[in-house]
């Protein structure tokens, strides 16, 4: 049994391997990936892994490139945020729909207590420049960038800010929480929020050699495809 300076000491050492854990992580894994073949996958299981194998081929019947997210806990609004946005640089319509619902939510994000100056940061960059997939890219991948701080103030990093707080507007404090994972009350969140059908791909080791999905909400068309496995989000293409 660990006692004193002993228990300290060992608890200090496992922070620390964590941090070096997260540290590789951070260095060898891109935040969003480019876009990849979907047989990619089968080089992350063995080639016995019958269960999962199996779930890769299903998926390949319908789909054929992944674009992989950094599994660091915000993989699910950076997967979303990053094809929304994407969704939106040749659809003119919904870009100005979102716009609308942009302009639309200001007053009710103020009136949750986030400051003015950040909502109008987000209205005056965002919603006004249009960028290459490149360039989008480019800005999910830079770190401060993609991640979800209070107080972001320029360019697509304010989209993922604009998630955050629209899903905190409806859920209160539940969301707040750097590196939390999302579940399904977080997607019903935005589908609503946004009226944007997602559709999720489930691949888990359950039997059947097919991949389950769900769609939010269930009679709508899906959008935005997402591949989960277990506490992990990645964007699909068809």
């Amino acid at each position: 049994m660990f006692t004193g300076l002993n228990c300290l000491a060992y608890d200090e050492a496992i922070i620390a391997q964590q941090d070096r854990i997260q540290q590789e992580i951070a260095t060898s894994i891109p935040l969003v990936s480019d876009r990849q073949d979907l047989s990619i996958l089968k080089q992350e299981y063995a080639e016995d892994d019958i269960i999962y194998q199996q779930k890769i081929r299903d998926l390949q019947k319908k789909y054929s490139f992944i674009r992989k997210t950094r599994p660091d806990g915000n993989c699910f609004y950076r997967a979303f945020g990053f094809s929304y946005l994407e969704s939106l640089l040749d659809d003119n319509k919904e870009l100005r729909r979102f716009k609308a619902i942009a302009a639309k939510s200001k007053l009710d994000l103020v009136s949750q207590g986030f400051t003015e100056f950040t909502i109008e940061d987000f209205h005056n960059t965002v919603c006004d420049k249009q960028p290459s997939v490149g360039e989008l890219l480019s800005s999910f991948n830079e770190q401060s960038v993609s991640d979800l701080p209070s107080g972001v103030s320029v360019n697509f990093e304010l989209l993922l800010e604009f998630l955050h707080v629209i899903v905190f507007s409806l859920l209160d404090q539940e969301v707040e929480p750097m590196s939390k994972e999302s579940d399904h009350i977080h997607i019903i969140a935005l589908a609503q929020a946004l009226n944007v059908c997602i559709l999720v791909e489930y691949m888990d080791r359950g039997e059947g050699g097919t991949v389950n999905h769900h769609i939010f909400p269930e009679d709508g068309d899906p959008k935005i495809f997402l591949l989960y496995r277990p506490g992990h989000y990645d964007i699909l293409y068809k």
